[in-house]
């Protein structure tokens, strides 16, 4: 498996780099742009949209290059008229007329269909192409490929949260699946933390915990969330270095059994 190469994210047909890049944690303008050089062309502007970004998206469709991005908006209104009015301002922030994917964010029941109309007719309106649905529940993604309404999932996936592997993966088989990815890879830093090691271990670096969820065969991107463009780097690395080894894969789960162990259930 080469994870430089692009991935085709499920029945979409958007050509995806592996590793996505959020808005949220306040990487600067050049780490975007550097990490899109290097092939990683999906956009996450979610909850908090720090300014880094945005001038990325610029200045990268100022180039004449927006039909290589992938640009995800989120939302996580339950109001339709509210999904509505706060996309579109995200639209006008960003300077475009449309986004690849609506995420509806954060859904652990199945959404409203007074929310899902709305979310179709913006689709019908050229808002956007593709929908999506980000959740914790991870019986709630067969269930809803089933359905066939929604085109991608984010998907909690990580060396201490591996349930997606038996409880979600295999059931949403087929050539036209759902794009599949996932975030949280680092388990919101807690992978990285020394002192929350089994006894005798050193903690893995973040590209070790993104390259723990892309040797996944279902997995089509892995999310990760730089500060700064050493950060970025850091994460780039994920990609160059490839799958994990059995070995290495053996060491992840280990550390993320006594990490999830360890720690709170939630925080």
């Amino acid at each position: 498996m080469d994870l430089i190469q692009p991935r085709i994210l499920g029945r979409t047909g958007l050509k995806a780099g592996r590793l996505g890049v959020a808005a949220s944690y306040g990487a600067s303008a050049n780490a975007y742009e550097e990490a899109f050089e290097k092939g990683c062309n999906y956009f996450y502007w979610g909850s908090q949209r720090k300014v880094g970004m945005r001038r990325a998206i610029e200045n990268i469709c100022g180039r004449g290059e927006r039909d290589q991005l992938v640009i995800v908006i989120q939302s996580y209104s339950r109001s339709a008229f509210l999904m509505d009015f706060y996309y579109k301002r995200a639209l006008k922030s960003l300077g475009l007329e449309y986004a690849d994917v609506l995420l509806l964010g954060w859904h652990n029941h199945h959404p409203t269909q007074r929310l899902l109309d709305r979310a179709l007719e913006m689709r019908d309106q050229g808002l956007f192409r593709f929908l999506g649905l980000s959740s914790h529940n991870r019986l709630l993604f067969p269930q809803l490929a089933k359905e066939g309404l929604f085109d991608l999932f984010h998907i909690r996936y990580n060396a201490a949260h591996r349930g997606a592997e038996k409880e979600t993966f295999p059931r949403i088989p087929g050539t036209a699946r759902p794009g599949i990815v996932t975030y949280t890879a680092t388990r919101w830093g807690q992978l990285l933390n020394p002192e929350k090691m089994p006894p005798g271990q050193t903690p893995p670096s973040s590209s070790d915990c993104y390259r723990f969820a892309l040797t996944h065969p279902t997995v089509d991107v892995c999310m990760c969330g730089p500060k700064n463009l050493s950060e970025m780097r850091e994460a780039l690395k994920s990609l160059e270095l490839g799958p994990l080894s059995e070995d290495e894969l053996s060491r992840m789960r280990q550390i993320g059994d006594h990490v999830h162990k360890k720690s709170s259930r939630f925080f």
